[in-house]
């Protein structure tokens, strides 16, 4: 049933590709306001991998401006249709930081886990694997 493992791997990586979304937006956000439109197409353009879809971004940007972590204002300066932009608050710039330390933590954990599979893997290909490492020390919040 090798198939259904592989969509369920799939599913589980879009679930934890948007766990981070509001992070990314959040660091988008820090140098400048911007708009909805102008933030999916800077992540989709330097973060391809993230995938993120206007629905995504838009669910988001509303859930991080209920919580306080952005505000923001209608622009209706350009021709056009008015355009809402966005900025992060001060309580946003604290969640920004709060999500370093998360991701910093989860990215020793990772790099614990391919430290320790390419000496596995090195080992099963006749290579002596390398010293000992102790796991990393998970940061608590």
């Amino acid at each position: 049933m090798q198939h259904t493992v592989n969509i369920r791997l799939i599913l589980a990586g879009m679930r934890q590709q948007s766990r981070h979304l509001p992070a990314f937006l959040l660091l988008e956000l820090l140098p400048a306001p911007q708009h909805g439109g102008a933030l999916q197409t800077a992540l989709n353009t330097r973060l391809p991998g993230l995938k993120a879809d206007s629905g995504a971004v838009y669910r988001a940007l509303l859930r991080m401006e209920r919580d306080g972590e952005i505000e923001s204002r209608w622009d209706t300066s350009n021709p056009g249709p008015a355009r809402r932009i966005y900025a992060v608050t001060s309580s946003g710039q604290a969640r920004l930081a709060e999500w370093k330390e998360d991701i910093s933590s989860r990215r020793a954990i990772l790099d614990y886990f391919l430290k320790e599979y390419g000496k596995l893997t090195a080992s099963q290909a006749g290579t002596p694997p390398a010293g000992q490492d102790s796991p990393p020390q998970v940061q608590g919040k």
